[in-house]
């Protein structure tokens, strides 16, 4: 049987006290999509309202838009993939009013850990390799 090591229980032991360094060095990168979708909305300003939460979320890698949807590609910092999924799941409304983001719902998110996101894309699977870092329609 495989073991996925992001989701691997015994991982979760009763949490101790940390130092800030010893917190740091625990931590691990875990790469997030995050689909949102609902009323279609002007495409113009689906993408402005992306490349702002590009710059105020510095670790976006991508996304793709249409006007009734949209899917957000990056990378997080966090202890595990619980946290991870929290921090990703709260960042459409955390963003909504300072990037202007059109009042959609989160419709799916995907929490995978650098080594999973790695051996995906070395057997080929992942985005297609032509969509760049940035803001792209679908």
């Amino acid at each position: 049987m495989r073991r996925l090591a992001s989701v691997d229980t015994e991982q979760r032991a009763e949490p101790r006290p940390e130092t800030g360094a010893e917190q740091r060095e625990q931590s691990r990168l875990w790469h997030i999509t995050l689909s949102v979708a609902g009323a279609e909305a002007p495409l113009k300003e689906v993408r402005r309202a992306l490349e702002q939460l590009a710059y105020d979320h510095p670790f976006l890698l991508n996304s793709r838009y249409a006007n009734d949807h949209a899917e957000i590609r990056y990378w997080e910092e966090a202890r595990d993939l619980h946290d991870a999924a929290a921090v990703a799941l709260r960042l459409w409304g955390e963003h909504r009013a300072s990037a202007k983001l059109p009042p959609w719902e989160i419709v799916g998110l995907e929490v995978v850990g650098r080594e999973t996101y790695q051996q995906r894309m070395a057997e080929g699977y992942g985005p297609p390799s032509a969509t760049s870092i940035g803001v792209h329609p679908f």
